[in-house]
């Protein structure tokens, strides 16, 4: 296969990763019903799933960095694939035998396979396209099919899964498992035999060799900036938000002892969340050249707050008749929280490591550690939904979105410590 052919195909199979890596994030969602079905879970409990998926970049985050620097792009992206079909597999299994331990599993290695490949497909693809602007260009492209991916999982899970009763099980969503287990064994093959060019690893091996910073002394040097610092705090909740709003809401509309509706009409609201933040990066795409990041962070953290605070005080009688069932108009505010999620990432990160210089690469595997609020925040509030109810619960969403707001007005003041 030639080098241009090759990177074609290597492009091609590039957006087909990350479309999986919200595909198999966003299956923990549905997963979560699941459990508290086949299972038995608790509120708490359902969101042990997702907590396991996302606290595996905790322990992930840097080893996948070293992993990237020391193997380059084709190595890692062969082992985050197949990584990630052995998680998809688990998950697979843990329906075969009804074991509740098999699904953390499945959901714990899956989450070592969403790291490995969020650290390598970003700037593989930018490598891929010859950087500069064509690599800014496939990277946004790549990430609007992100986005697109988690619309339709939560709604094709949802009508899998179709009314929840005690007898929904993980089997219901193998179509689901089965498609991103395909797409795995088709990547690995693809970037197999595909052309990646590795140009770090080349000039490392043509440089002379020269005494580095040690690795603490990089992330010591980086912490020292009051930005970062404030800024890893700030991603960690803003994953957590992220997650939760969708998550929670989703065990709200599909449970009993919440609003009782079918998974198909709750997954399709759900995949309303996710769309509207493709919406919003679109737009933030436009604007962000016209918008500092300080104002941007700080009205989207404002407007989802008032959101948030609509959706959990406007009586549940007040509904809209949409997709065949009353849907409370509560629910919608909720949903428009994606819109305000979706720019936050790119808002945060970019106030984070502001006046950095050197220690951005590494403030950059910092973050990506830090996306374990993605499973934790949820769990602290599945424990309130479970000691509160379900809509209290978003107070813990609230509190976050109070911190992000706070980084962007005075947080985010780059000052060295």
């Amino acid at each position: 296969m030639n080098k241009n052919k090759g990177n074609v195909f290597a492009i091609a199979i590039c957006f087909f990763l990350f479309a999986m890596i919200s595909f198999v994030t966003g299956l923990q969602n549905p997963m979560g019903i699941i459990a508290k079905a086949q299972f038995g879970a608790t509120n708490l409990m359902s969101q042990l799933g997702n907590a396991a998926n996302f606290i595996a970049y905790a322990f992930m985050g840097l080893p996948a960095g070293f992993l990237l620097k020391g193997k380059g792009y084709k190595f890692s992206a062969l082992a985050a694939v197949t990584v990630g079909f052995v998680g998809v597999g688990i998950s697979y299994l843990s329906g075969v035998f009804g074991s509740y331990a098999i699904y953390l599993l499945g959901a714990f290695v899956s989450g070592f396979s969403m790291c490995m490949l969020n650290t390598v497909v970003n700037p593989m693809l930018n490598t891929l396209a010859g950087g500069g602007n064509k690599g800014n260009q496939l990277i946004q492209f790549a990430g609007s099919l992100n986005s697109l991916s988690a619309t339709i999982v939560p709604v094709l899970a949802g009508y899998l899964i179709g009314e929840v009763t005690e007898k929904t099980q993980v089997a219901d969503v193998n179509p689901a498992l089965f498609i991103a287990m395909g797409i795995f064994a088709l990547a690995f093959v693809i970037i197999f035999f595909s052309y990646i060019p590795e140009p770090e690893l080349e000039a490392a091996a043509a440089a002379p060799a020269v005494e580095k910073e040690s690795t603490m002394a990089s992330i010591k040097g980086a912490l020292s900036y009051r930005n970062l610092v404030f800024g890893v705090i700030a991603i960690f909740l803003y994953v957590g938000i992220e997650v939760g709003v969708p998550n929670v809401a989703n065990l709200y509309m599909t449970s009993a002892d919440g609003l009782g509706m079918a998974a198909g009409v709750a997954g399709t609201l759900v995949g309303a969340y996710w769309f509207l933040m493709l919406i919003g990066r679109l737009i933030g795409g436009v604007l962000g050249g016209k918008v500092s990041s300080r104002a941007m962070i700080m009205a989207v953290s404002a407007a989802a707050i008032v959101f948030l605070l609509f959706g959990m005080f406007l009586p549940e009688t007040l509904v809209i008749g949409m997709l065949g069932a009353q849907v409370p108009v509560s629910i919608l505010f909720i949903v428009l929280c994606g819109l305000c999620t979706s720019v936050m990432w790119g808002a945060i990160f970019n106030l984070a490591v502001e006046g950095l210089g050197k220690y951005t690469s590494i403030a950059s595997g910092l973050f990506m550690v830090m996306v374990c609020g993605g499973g934790i925040v949820p769990l602290v509030q599945g424990l309130v939904a479970d000691i509160a109810g379900y809509l209290p619960s978003y107070w813990v969403l609230v509190a976050s979105l109070a911190f992000i707001f706070w980084f962007g007005l005075s947080g985010s003041k780059v000052k060295k410590a």
